[in-house]
């Protein structure tokens, strides 16, 4: 009889899976006293729909616009403790009724150590149960880790990966079912934690969607410093002016490359553009470029070698110059870089920039590192023979993270495994002309990944294209499909360059 009533039950529960109506079998509330390893739940709560108001950064309550047409869910937080120095809190929502099912985490960015309310609001809405992770710290910068080494580990890759298995356990739990299919979704910081779970747990996910991942972290720190140390000198600093000269200069190079003139570099990779066409005859005018300023906008671009493992560093691409600073990279990329070196590098919060030194520091870098940041391991075959699928993208006009760091690794991901052949299957690159840092930038930059990688994972439907746009004010204004990788979107000829249907991806 236990068999024939426990038979029942797995039908019924399987029935209930396929129509993707699951509903909770324990109350929310009840979730408290459940007991499991390293984990302390510390709010179990149910929250009705349009009930929930974001904590803001400071620990208080901020605005709940986001959050008005919310369904109703089961909000659990709790604390996991790895180590015996580990503090990490996540937080899993779950729909209280028309649950689709799955389960999908959500990444963070830079060294920020804060739940990402957002993200999980925008995967509640499409009825996931989804969870998010400080990473095992508060704050914005590596000081953290100072004297730490555990929670480094943390936020390197253990706070995810635990937040993923305590995940799945309490949502068994509230679901009396295992969530069916598991995603992982982040871009930037979250594309390198979607990367690093890819290649050290390919077992979490059934689906990783890695935006603009800081894979070769260590390398794009050493860079934006390097950036920075000559940038101290005043005279070789890019005004916005002067950034848009060169980016000005850049679209009369390149922008009709791709047979078509849309304000975009299609393939900066194909770009030969030299600054030194703009320098001064004379003395510095608002329409040229000193020769300290072309050296800088040479340096932006400009790759740097690890003399030890040989490795190239990717400097940013042509198209990017919109996104430049009067101290070079981004203000994050160089935020986090100072954070790097200062905290986990030389472990000496006085350290400043003068002391940098580049063919020494990047190799230290790396190998203080020893893996722990970096995700650079090309070896996907456990993630890709258990099933899973994995989506990249990246903005080839990114001044925070190299879009070259995307196609260097994919490179190397084919000839680890033997090739396109082995790996289209399960792992597609895409990346997006005139896109920047995860979105913005004057080419299309929105779509929708999750569908994508959906219809992938659950229907066997591998993305050939997928649509991006680019809105102005709020006006949809031009589609283009983006294009596996080394593909490129070919326009066909006829029609509107604005129309993603009157272009077809193909080899360059």
């Amino acid at each position: 009889m236990r068999f024939l009533v426990g038979g029942l039950c797995a039908l019924l529960l399987a029935s209930l899976m396929n129509s993707e109506t699951l509903k909770a079998t324990t109350s929310c509330e009840g979730l408290a006293s459940l007991t499991l390893p390293n984990v302390t739940i510390t709010l179990a709560q149910a929250v009705g729909a349009g009930g929930f108001t974001q904590p803001d950064a400071r620990g208080g309550r901020g605005g709940q616009n986001d959050a008005a047409n919310l369904p109703a869910f089961c909000r659990v937080a709790a604390t996991l403790k790895p180590s015996s120095d580990s503090d990490i809190k996540i937080e899993l929502w779950m729909p209280a009724s028309n649950w689709n099912g799955k389960f999908q985490a959500v990444g963070n960015g830079a060294f920020t150590g804060n739940i990402v309310y957002p993200a999980m609001m925008t995967a509640l809405a499409r009825g996931y149960a989804v969870s998010s992770t400080d990473t095992g710290h508060v704050g914005g910068s590596a000081s953290f880790a100072l004297g730490h080494p555990e929670k480094l580990i943390d936020f390197g890759w253990r706070s995810v990966h635990e937040m993923t298995a305590t995940s799945k356990k309490i949502i068994a739990g509230y679901y009396d079912g295992a969530p069916k299919l598991s995603y992982w979704n982040g871009c930037s910081a979250g594309g390198r934690q979607g990367m690093a779970e890819a290649q050290r747990f390919p077992a979490d996910f059934d689906g990783i969607i890695a935006g603009a991942p800081g894979l070769d972290w260590t390398g794009r720190a050493a860079q934006a410093v390097r950036v920075s140390q000559a940038l101290q000198n005043e005279a070789a600093r890019l005004s916005r002016a002067k950034a848009q000269l060169v980016h000005t200069a850049v679209l009369e190079a390149c922008d009709a490359q791709d047979g078509v003139k849309d304000g975009v570099v299609g393939d900066p990779t194909r770009c030969k553009f030299d600054p030194g066409v703009l320098q001064c005859k004379g003395a510095d005018e608002a329409s040229c470029l000193t020769p300290a300023q072309v050296s800088t906008a040479r340096m932006l671009y400009s790759a740097q070698l690890n003399p030890k493992t040989k490795r190239e560093t990717a400097g940013l691409q042509p198209g990017s110059e919109l996104g430049w600073t009067d101290m070079g990279w981004s203000a994050s990329a160089q935020a986090t870089g100072l954070d790097q070196f200062r905290f986990l590098v030389f472990k000496d919060p006085s350290w400043t920039v003068d002391k940098f030194n580049a063919d020494a520091d990047i190799a230290r870098a790396e190998d203080t590192d020893n893996n722990t940041i970096n995700a650079l391991d090309p070896n996907l075959k456990p993630f890709i023979d258990r099933g899973g699928k994995l989506i990249q993208y990246h903005g080839w006009s990114d001044p925070q993270i190299s879009p070259a760091n995307s196609t260097q690794y994919y490179r190397r991901v084919l000839e680890a495994l033997g090739g396109a052949s082995k790996v289209q299957g399960s792992y597609r690159l895409f990346m997006a002309p005139g896109m920047a840092h995860c979105g913005g930038g004057d080419g299309p930059n929105t779509f929708d990944m999750v569908s994508a990688l959906e219809q992938w994972v659950e229907q066997g439907k591998a993305p050939d294209q997928i649509i991006a746009s680019h809105a102005t004010n709020g006006v949809v204004d031009r589609r283009r499909p983006l294009c596996p990788y080394p593909q490129v979107a070919t326009y066909k000829g006829s029609g509107s360059t604005d129309e993603a249907a009157n272009f077809v991806c193909k080899a360059p």
